[in-house]
């Protein structure tokens, strides 16, 4: 299990939004997904990969939330949609099945939302899944979620995300997901 330099009681207020190098600090954020999402350390270096590919798609942006310590304590990363990639080759069937297969056309994908537990509750993600899509030149955003009542489900419905397909079936992951989209820009 990877752990956060310990520095005192969170402090939400005192966490800055802003541009993120997510090659040069990849390990930092993949250690906040780690412990956001529960991965094993197989699974990090795994993502380390797909992380570092991702950025040198056109168009891919990363955000981080900056506690006063320097400390990385959430990142956001997205891209435009390719349908060659291959988490759209996975989600189109789907897509297709529920009459929503346009959503992969003209759609900014957030690929990787995650805060650490301990600063969660405190609308760090919503300011970076609104901060990084109010960038976006794209009409609309897509994005992949654990088909279970969350947190993170509940801010993304609130933001105006809805479910276009769900059970999705990711090979290898043990849970199903749903495909949500919404129009941008996002719901405040």
């Amino acid at each position: 299990m990877l752990h956060l330099p310990a520095e005192g009681p969170p402090d939400p207020h005192g966490v800055v939004v802003g541009p993120l190098d997510l090659a040069a600090r990849v390990d930092e954020a993949l250690a906040v997904q780690a412990v956001a999402f529960g991965l094993t350390v197989e699974e990090i270096g795994v993502r380390r990969h797909i992380v570092l590919r991702h950025l040198t798609s056109p168009g891919a942006r990363a955000l981080g939330a900056t506690a006063r310590s320097g400390h990385l304590v959430g990142f956001v990363y997205g891209m435009p949609n390719d349908r060659s990639h291959w988490w759209s080759t996975v989600v189109e069937p789907y897509l297709r099945d529920t009459g929503h297969e346009g959503w992969l056309d003209d759609s900014f994908v957030i690929t990787e939302l995650h805060v650490h537990p301990d600063y969660q509750q405190h609308g760090i993600g919503r300011s970076l899944i609104t901060t990084i899509t109010d960038g976006s030149l794209q009409p609309r955003s897509i994005l992949s979620a654990i088909d279970v009542e969350s947190p993170a489900r509940r801010l993304y419905r609130a933001l105006g995300y809805r479910d276009l397909a769900r059970p999705v079936l990711f090979p290898s992951a043990p849970t199903p997901y749903a495909v949500m989209g919404a129009p941008l820009p996002l719901r405040r």
